[in-house]
């Protein structure tokens, strides 16, 4: 698979567009899945609050809160069962699958757990535990921060955070385990400078390539995606030609204005508008709690064969 790779980096700069505009409820954003259901629908889910639920008619809202995803918990038996994070939401056939991730901060004592629907709504969510990623104290990675990537009708899972960054492993079909041992996951990305602050890989696949973003620096100061990588999975390059093993990574979005650490982020494709690269920031103006966390959209342009925004 061809990979091109871009991060999210929080430094003050000019030359990028704000936000669109939001309405109704955009905070509770933080590391935000975006999904359009058949019927027009958008459904965002982020982290806190049991996976919050918010949708709305357009991808601008007015955005209502509908409720927590899994309001009875994981079944993994984990520190952080009843704290899930980092949602990801992919459709497979007629189904839809809830990826989450259950650990604490600053531990590798992670998993990444799985549900299932087949309607988006609230209340309509089927835990079914672990997919098998799981990582424990002295692991190669830290099993959190995933995202689904089909590509040849093959499925991939690409996660990690800190501790030798990002990760990749293959899914069965349909993408309820890991088709291999975890600890055959093929590393992905990585900063070979301390604190290794790379996280929240979301691949995407545009033309002939596929672009892996993530986000670069500490929760949550980073700036946002940097797709990085023209090649096979195993042999991604940024813009510059730098190894996204040795720390490449070509910037599309970083802190500006009052945009403050966008990251977390993910790509959809919009009636209105086309592609969009949504993620979560601190608006300086309101506030830097993690209740204060805004939900950003920008139209994301592929024309000059790199996305910028």
């Amino acid at each position: 698979m061809n990979f091109l790779i871009f991060t999210v980096i929080s430094v003050t700069v000019d030359a990028y567009s704000n936000p669109l505009s939001c309405k109704g409820i955009c905070t509770n954003a933080h590391d935000p899945s975006l999904i359009r259901r058949d019927d027009g629908t958008y459904f965002r889910f982020s982290t806190g609050g049991k996976i919050a639920v918010h949708t709305a008619p357009s991808v601008q809202g007015p955005w209502i809160y509908n409720g927590a995803a899994l309001p009875n918990d994981s079944s993994i038996n984990k520190a952080g069962s009843r704290d899930l994070w980092a949602p990801d939401v992919a459709k497979f056939g007629s189904t839809y699958y809830l990826y989450y991730s259950v650990g604490t901060f600053s531990s590798q004592d992670s998993a990444i757990g799985v549900a299932t629907s087949t309607t988006l709504d609230v209340n309509s969510w089927t835990d079914l535990g672990s997919t098998g990623a799981e990582s424990v104290a002295g692991s190669k990675f830290n099993a959190i921060d995933s995202s689904l990537q089909s590509t040849n009708g093959r499925l991939y899972m690409n996660f990690g955070s800190f501790w030798s960054d990002l990760f990749q492993v293959e899914m069965t079909a349909p993408p309820t385990m890991i088709a291999e041992e975890v600890a055959s996951a093929t590393q992905i990305a990585f900063v070979p400078t301390p604190p290794q602050a790379q996280e929240a890989a979301f691949g995407y696949q545009y033309g002939d390539y596929y672009y892996l973003f993530f986000s670069l620096g500490s929760c949550c100061r980073y700036d946002v995606n940097k797709p990085a990588a023209r090649g096979e999975y195993k042999i991604q390059f940024d813009k510059s030609g730098k190894s996204c093993l040795q720390g490449g990574g070509t910037t599309v979005l970083e802190s500006h204005d009052w945009v403050y650490g966008p990251g977390g982020q993910g790509i959809i494709r919009d009636p209105e508008f086309g592609l969009l690269l949504y993620y979560h920031y601190v608006d300086t103006r309101i506030g830097y709690s993690d209740g204060q966390k805004q939900f950003g959209v920008n139209k994301l342009d592929f024309s000059s064969g790199w996305p910028c925004v």
